[in-house]
């Protein structure tokens, strides 16, 4: 945890009042599963609690799908749903939550948030894309190619790091592409010259940011990863920050 707090001492926050709730920027984590269980959440969850420490937020971190009620989810400028899998809302849930994105509420998904809420076309649309298949853990090229969104701005048009690659399905062609996958530079990619790993969109009223990256606990111990991560995340809940 001390390099992950040597990173966010590195970098400061100014804050909007924008987004749903306009009393405090407050954030909520949700990291119920419904299948495969990642053991980097609990990585996950620590590393943004401390970033929202350090940038003055708060953030809740919960698994319980009765959160999804609509004056709780008024509470918060973001949800992120942080390797979520599989069936994790009811039909009243669900319904809560679209309420909460068109209100002006923001999601953000991290990497199996693509493999989460197959029959649930809403979200597919809003996250951008379903999981696929993948194949094994290994190092690949990114190019970064929209570096001006705060998410990516920090990055080299060229990024090379380690992580569990998806394909993906069903690709939203409303998305703003930020970062694509070089498959030439690893095994297993389906997509082709076209493969997304990083996005964003303004969607149904709110704003929605995705990234595949983040299968690895070593993730959230990336300078560069987990910037990318807390930065989507501001943006998804309307926080902005200032130009460093």
């Amino acid at each position: 945890m001390k390099r992950i707090l040597f990173l966010l001492g590195a970098f400061v926050f100014l804050f909007s009042a924008e987004g749903v709730s306009q009393e405090r920027n407050k954030l909520l984590v949700f990291t119920k599963t419904n299948g495969f269980v990642h053991e980097s959440i609990s990585a996950g969850k620590a590393a943004l609690i401390e970033a929202g420490n350090a940038a003055g937020i708060e953030v809740d971190t919960t698994s319980d799908a009765n959160y999804f009620r609509q004056e709780k989810l008024a509470e918060y400028k973001a949800v992120v749903f942080l390797n979520t899998t599989g069936d994790i809302l009811n039909s009243e849930q669900q319904a809560a939550f679209e309420n909460y994105i068109r209100a002006g509420g923001g999601f953000a998904g991290i990497h199996s948030a693509a493999d989460t809420e197959y029959e649930w076309p809403w979200y597919g649309k809003m996250v951008g894309g379903y999981f696929q298949s993948h194949p094994h853990i290994q190092s690949a090229e990114i190019s970064v190619v929209n570096r001006k969104h705060p998410a990516t701005r920090h990055l080299p048009k060229k990024w090379e790091r380690e992580d569990e690659w998806y394909n993906y399905k069903n690709i939203n062609p409303q998305i703003e592409v930020l970062a694509t996958l070089n498959e030439s530079s690893y095994e297993g990619g389906e997509n082709g010259a076209f493969h997304p790993i990083a996005w964003y969109q303004h969607y149904d009223g709110g704003r929605a940011f995705y990234t595949g990256g983040g299968h690895t606990s070593e993730s959230y111990q990336q300078p560069d990863f987990l910037k990318h991560v807390i930065q989507g995340i501001l943006w998804a809940g309307g926080i902005k920050p200032i130009t460093e």
